[in-house]
């Protein structure tokens, strides 16, 4: 019997190492080494490594001209959600692996039974539960008044198990919920450890590969909202995608942080109703929910997501602080780039708010994190030190450098064209951006410098 090697693994890189060490050498991090049981060499094997040829999808080995590679597009299909196929870059491709992580009660698993259902009526859909019983999955399905019928199940945590099936049914589409549940036999670890994650998605994805399956995986999540397991299960993957939302929001973000078949950073919006998620094909309509009175530090700005522009609510409220380090709490925006603004303000807009507590809100839980929220951010803030509240029709984007200047955006004319058609009558953009034809009924005052935004108010 041949003797189970011992490797140790970087939990946040992925990198190996044959004896354990403080420090990672590849990304630096203190204690993220973990010890794990590299499995022996399967009979009749070459070299140990006969299980593994093929993992990009193909068993041959031959060196290719890169001008007689086939151009032919693998056709895509729709996973029956707009919003879905929007953020996975227009639809499912056969062959790809797709990770969807998230926080306990976000709807991981509503989202994909919802998906699986509907698909199983046109394709062959194969849902492997880990988590949850039979019953508990049918259950939810009633609840949910989901067409059950052609919907095929497994409840196993066996990658071994879950293979032999796939091979004997060959579906379109394999569902693993989730992958922190499965295992192999060869592994002696627990489920949910960095070598049995690792080695159950190499081995599941390298099926998809082979198999020309869409292979989806539910992931969780630390409590740091990153996704559990070693950041090498990420690179294995085609896609990867965070399901967010907090559990007293009926709204929930879908957003892909990686994607080699579509654009990365994509947003779809759904809706957690009675009966499921429901997609949400105008975002800008939910976040624009605004009270009829008008109050200081209130303000509507553009932010691009993806391939489409969302006008979102940033609020800035300032009080007076009591204590000698006055507050900045931003949720939203990125807190380093809010005490960036606050000097700029200071230095080009003659607005000091070294004793105030700053406090900034994007409505509706979207991160704003692009800098085309930078002078949105700032003239929030000014309406709310001076009580002056601005106008509803106006709308703000546009970037704030360190000298003051304000500076141009991508996609400058959508973002104006997106907000006339809502109803935005004022537009603030940088000159950069400023259309040669304003859309009608809309006036767009271009600004160069900080104090020509103020001025413009």
């Amino acid at each position: 019997m041949a003797k189970a090697k011992t490797a140790f693994v970087c939990t946040e890189c992925g990198a190996e190492f044959s004896k354990w060490q403080g420090q990672c050498s590849n990304c630096r991090e203190w204690n993220t080494l973990t010890e794990l049981r590299v499995a022996p060499a399967r009979p009749g094997s070459a070299g140990g490594g006969g299980g593994r040829q093929g993992y990009a999808g193909s068993s041959s080995s031959s060196v290719t001209d890169l001008s007689a590679v086939d151009l032919s597009e693998v056709p895509r299909f729709s996973s029956t959600f707009g919003e879905f196929d929007r953020v996975l870059g227009g639809g499912l491709v056969p062959g790809s692996a797709i990770l969807l992580g998230g926080s306990p009660g976000a709807g991981k698993s509503t989202l994909l039974l919802q998906t699986a259902c509907k698909l199983a009526q046109q394709r062959s859909v194969l849902y492997v539960t880990g988590e949850e019983s039979l019953s508990q999955v049918a259950m939810r399905a009633h609840r949910l008044s989901l067409p059950t019928r052609g919907l095929k199940m497994l409840a196993e945590t066996s990658v071994e198990t879950v293979l032999g099936t796939a091979e004997r049914e060959h579906p379109d589409v394999l569902i693993i919920d989730s992958i922190q549940t499965m295992h192999l036999e060869d592994l002696s670890s627990a489920p949910g450890g960095v070598a049995q994650v690792r080695e159950a998605a190499a081995a599941l994805t390298r099926y998809a590969k082979q198999s020309n399956t869409v292979l989806m995986l539910v992931g969780h999540v630390t409590k740091d909202g990153s996704l559990a397991g070693p950041k090498v299960l990420e690179h294995m993957i085609d896609a990867s995608l965070l399901l967010e939302g907090d559990t007293d929001s009926r709204f929930r973000t879908l957003r892909g942080q990686k994607n080699r078949f579509g654009a990365v950073n994509e947003l779809g919006v759904f809706a957690m109703l009675e009966q499921g998620l429901k997609e949400v094909k105008n975002p800008s309509a939910i976040f624009l929910s605004r009270s009829e009175e008008q109050a200081a530090g209130s303000l509507v700005m553009v932010v691009w997501e993806g391939t489409r522009p969302i006008l979102v609510e940033v609020q800035a409220l300032l009080d007076e602080s009591a204590m000698g380090n006055p507050r900045r709490v931003a949720v939203g925006v990125d807190a380093q780039r809010l005490s960036l603004l606050l000097a700029v303000l200071h230095k080009h807009g003659g607005l000091f708010t070294g004793d105030q507590d700053v406090f900034v809100n994007v409505v509706g839980g979207v991160k704003a994190l692009e800098t085309s929220a930078d002078l949105a951010i700032v003239l929030a803030v000014v309406s709310s030190l001076q009580n002056r509240p601005l106008p509803r029709e106006l709308v703000v984007f546009g970037e704030v450098g360190l000298s003051g200047e304000i500076r141009p955006v991508p996609s400058g004319q959508e973002r104006i064209v997106e907000a006339a058609k809502h109803g935005f009558t004022r537009a603030i953009v940088p000159r950069g951006n400023a259309p040669r034809k304003a859309p009608d009924g809309m006036e767009v005052v271009a600004v160069e410098k900080l104090a020509d935004a103020l001025d413009a108010l």
